[in-house]
């Protein structure tokens, strides 16, 4: 009876956890918004159902189930949530600067709920982040695909769980700078930063072996092989050779795209991105061909060397030549700017409203392998939202309502002025700008040289 009992017990803790894990999910009906679906065209004076975090219904006159909030969106405009494809917020460290490889670390691991940033890219429109890693070194460590669930204390509660598992790259002067120059480590130059790539997908690939003798022997009679040593640096670089991990990678010049787009093509790797990506409209067509497509800044260069050289038509070029593009903040303070960002593309490239939400919103989800759950306005996605009191590429533009799974996380009218949840007597207010201070690929790496420590810019 005893044993029954404990089992019992056993039993109900596991339901209760696995209840506690589940994010929570949102009923609404919106009426009446000019919704801006991005994959299906504009559709005016339109309702659209969310019930349990889906989006179940999209029409005209839709009735409002028994109790299920109804808003009224008349004048006002909805767009999905906006997807920013590199950011480093809710993150309590970007770095691990020790070695050129470091796969074995993962963001997922320093995620803070309680950053208040959180809530402004939420005033901002954007429900979904890709937390990644810096670019100190040449394969970075895993990163982490977010939804913007405000309010939870517990770090998972950030997490999307249908989000493939993604890593960060990086190429040219930060890998170089921090352990060619400061530590007389390859990679000094771009091809060390080709060779330290190429060397680790060989290791990974003789580890691959090692497992696979291991493995075809360890179950014969009389077998007495031994298994190979556990490394999880060699695991994650193993599962990008099998296609399990998505490469985002840190680039600016088109030599080392190139580069790096070979390499891949060597070693069968087709889940490739590109981040920043400056010069990447002189390789367009190659970029349209052989990758996942590239995310940019919109009109932000010459910041340093590798990077002087690019144009704020870059966007609007890749499109059109067919290449996944996606406009990033890579900032704290422009991830709540995004939709502006995009703007930029219509006065720079001529792109259509159509084209240009798709820069913030399907595209980055095509990049972070999301884009059958959230990215566009489609019944049976995920109902990630955003209520805007005019069109978003409007200068004028504010948003007025932000939904997470069809819970809404902000709220215009119900903004107050501190909104931190956990508050030390000793925090000073972080102070907002108008505009990017820095970015925060190098947050945290000590710069070792006399060079590098007069270099003013931390990227």
């Amino acid at each position: 009876m005893m044993k029954f009992r404990y089992i019992l017990l056993f039993g109900l803790l596991l339901v209760a956890h696995g209840l506690s894990a589940q994010s929570p999910k949102g009923s609404v009906l919106i009426k009446n918004a000019t919704v801006l679906t991005v994959t299906q065209g504009t559709l005016e004076n339109t309702d659209v159902l969310v019930e349990d975090g889906l989006i179940k219904k999209i029409g005209q006159g839709l009735s409002v189930p028994k109790g299920v909030e109804s808003i009224d969106a008349s004048g006002k405009f909805l767009m999905p949530g906006i997807i920013d494809a590199h950011s480093h917020l809710a993150l309590d460290v970007v770095n691990e600067a020790t070695a050129p490889i470091t796969a074995q670390v993962s963001m997922a691991d320093v995620v803070n709920p309680f950053d208040v940033g959180i809530y402004r890219a939420l005033a901002g429109g954007t429900t979904i982040a890709h937390g990644l890693h810096g670019s100190a070194n040449a394969i970075g460590g895993q990163s982490i695909t977010m939804k913007y669930r405000y309010g939870t204390s517990d770090p998972e509660g950030l997490f999307m769980k249908e989000a493939p598992r993604t890593i960060k790259f990086a190429l040219g002067e930060n890998p170089t700078r921090v352990h060619g120059r400061g530590k007389n480590l390859q990679p000094r130059t771009r091809m060390g930063v080709e060779a330290v790539i190429r060397n680790g997908f060989e290791e990974a690939i003789q580890y691959k072996k090692k497992w696979e003798t291991y493995n075809a022997a360890k179950d014969k009679k009389n077998s007495t092989v031994t298994p190979p040593e556990y490394n999880l640096k060699l695991e994650t670089l193993s599962d990008i050779l099998d296609g399990e991990i998505i490469i985002h990678c840190h680039s600016y010049r088109a030599d080392e795209i190139y580069m790096l787009i070979n390499v891949c093509r060597d070693f069968g790797v087709d889940k490739l991105v590109f981040t920043h990506v400056n010069e990447g409209f002189k390789v367009a067509p190659e970029l349209a061909k052989y990758t996942m497509g590239a995310s940019v800044f919109s009109d932000w260069w010459a910041y340093k060397f590798e990077v002087y050289y690019s144009t704020a038509y870059n966007a609007a070029i890749l499109m059109e030549n067919d290449v996944i593009t996606s406009i990033n903040s890579d900032s704290n303070e422009l991830i709540r700017h995004l939709y502006h960002e995009a703007a930029k593309t219509q006065r720079y490239g001529g792109l259509s409203d159509e084209q240009a939400l798709s820069l913030i919103t399907i595209n980055p989800a095509k990049q972070l392998g999301i884009d059958q759950y959230v990215g566009s306005i489609e019944e049976g996605k995920q109902a990630d939202l955003v209520i805007f009191d005019q069109h978003p590429l409007s200068v004028y533009a504010k948003p007025q309502m932000t939904f997470v799974d069809g819970i809404k996380y902000f709220d215009i009218n119900e903004d107050v002025d501190d909104q931190r949840l956990k508050v030390s007597p000793t925090q000073m207010v972080e102070p907002v700008y108008l505009q990017a201070e820095d970015e925060r690929c190098m947050h945290g790496v000590e710069l070792f040289t006399e060079e590098a420590a007069n270099f003013t810019h931390t990227h």
